[in-house]
């Protein structure tokens, strides 16, 4: 039986961000055919280290790995951007220190999620959060080139949320930065639609809704 597990962040642990609706996995769980099950261990405020913790509970008849990781690490550096700095230069020095220490923690992660021998997805962070702050948006894009980069090296499926969850309404009227039942809901179909196709495992970018 088909068996999928989701790894990582509030991007599936959303459920205390849509108090009127179905929580993320549910709504996977009801978008799989009746065969699949779905385990939660991605926990709200977890950080790309913390994954492997959630592995150490790994159901032993998993499947299919899904992870989203990375908001939660972008959100922490945050301070940095209000820090004064003497030139660009200065300021590419600090990112440049930013991406290799993600580089190799997000590495480290996925070298991890791999070993557990079952098929598996990531997902980049979506970037359409209402009232981002424009160099906030361009930060965040370091950190899901570095996902890119290395979901790519690992030859593993992407998920790329970004072209997904792309609409105010997607997100939790609670917090900007989680998904609401609908981006919730959008986020299943991209998610069920690539458990269930041909193409997976693989180095595919899975966009549609």
């Amino acid at each position: 039986m088909p068996h999928a597990v989701l790894l990582g962040d509030s991007i599936f642990d959303n459920g205390v961000y849509v108090p009127d609706g179905p929580a993320f996995a549910d709504q996977l769980r009801a978008a799989l055919p009746e065969e699949w099950e779905v385990s939660l261990l991605a926990v709200d405020g977890h950080v790309t280290v913390d994954v492997e913790a959630q592995l150490t509970r790994l159901p032993h008849d998993a499947t299919h790995l899904v992870v989203s990781c990375g908001g939660n690490d972008a959100l922490n550096y945050l301070p940095i951007l209000a820090q004064r700095a003497q030139s660009v230069g200065e300021v590419l020095s600090h990112f440049a220190q930013i991406r290799s220490d993600f580089g190799q923690t997000y590495r480290r992660m996925l070298e991890m999620v791999i070993a557990k021998q079952r098929d598996v997805a990531i997902c980049t962070v979506y970037d359409c959060i209402p009232d981002l702050e424009p160099m906030a948006h361009a930060a965040l894009s370091m950190f899901n080139e570095v996902i890119l980069r290395e979901a790519i090296s690992a030859r593993v499926t992407i998920i790329d949320l970004r072209l997904v969850c792309t609409e105010r309404s997607d997100y939790s009227e609670l917090s900007p930065i989680e998904p609401s039942e609908m981006g919730g809901a959008k986020i299943a179909v991209v998610v069920r639609n690539m458990l269930t196709g041909s193409n997976f495992p693989g180095n595919v970018v899975q966009v549609h809704v």
